[in-house]
C-alpha cells in the first residue's frame, strides 16, 4: 500500500497552521477531551478514513479512553460504555457527518438532545471537531494516506 501523494497540508504547509488553530479552539470549548476523541474516531469510522481511525484510536487511548469504549464506539447505541452526554455528542457527530442521508440532516431531536447536555460554546466545539475531522478524512481518503504513517 502506498499513498497517492503527501498529505495536502504537507504539500501546502501554510494550511496546517489554521487547522491547528481550529483544533486548539475546539479544545478550549469546554468539552471533555475523551468526548472529543470519541467524536473524532466515530466520524473517521463513518468516512472510512484508515489514517484517522488509526490516529484517532491512538489519541483517544492517550486521552484515557478505555479499550472497551474504543472497541464499541462504532456500536455506541447498543454498548453500555457511554454516558448520555457522550451519546448525544456521538449522535450529533453522526448526523452532521451524514448530511446527505436524510432531508433533515440534523433533526431537531438530535439537536435538542445534544443541547440538553451542552451549552452553545460546547456545541460549537463539537461541531467544529466534526468539521475538522471531516476535512482531514477527505484529505486522507482522497490521497490514500496510510494508517500509522503519521505517528
Amino acid at each position: 500500500m502506498r499513498s497517492r501523494m503527501q498529505n495536502p497540508v504537507a504539500v501546502l504547509p501554510a494550511a496546517m497552521r489554521p487547522v491547528q488553530e481550529l483544533l486548539a479552539a475546539v479544545r478550549s470549548g469546554g468539552v471533555d477531551g475523551q468526548t472529543l476523541e470519541l467524536v473524532h474516531l466515530r466520524v473517521s469510522q463513518i468516512n472510512g478514513c484508515a489514517a484517522c481511525v488509526d490516529g484517532g484510536a491512538r489519541s483517544a487511548r492517550a486521552a484515557g479512553v478505555s479499550d472497551e469504549r474504543l472497541a464499541a464506539v462504532a456500536a455506541w447505541r447498543e454498548a453500555p460504555y457511554f454516558t448520555a452526554a457522550e451519546r448525544a455528542a456521538l449522535g450529533l457527530a453522526e448526523a452532521a457527518t451524514r448530511l446527505a442521508d436524510r432531508p433533515d440532516a440534523v433533526s431537531d431531536e438530535v439537536w435538542d438532545t445534544a443541547a440538553t447536555y451542552y451549552d452553545e460554546k460546547r456545541l460549537a466545539a463539537i461541531i467544529l471537531m466534526v468539521g475538522v475531522t471531516n476535512l482531514f478524512n477527505r484529505l486522507n481518503a482522497t490521497t490514500r494516506q496510510i494508517a500509522g504513517a503519521w505517528g
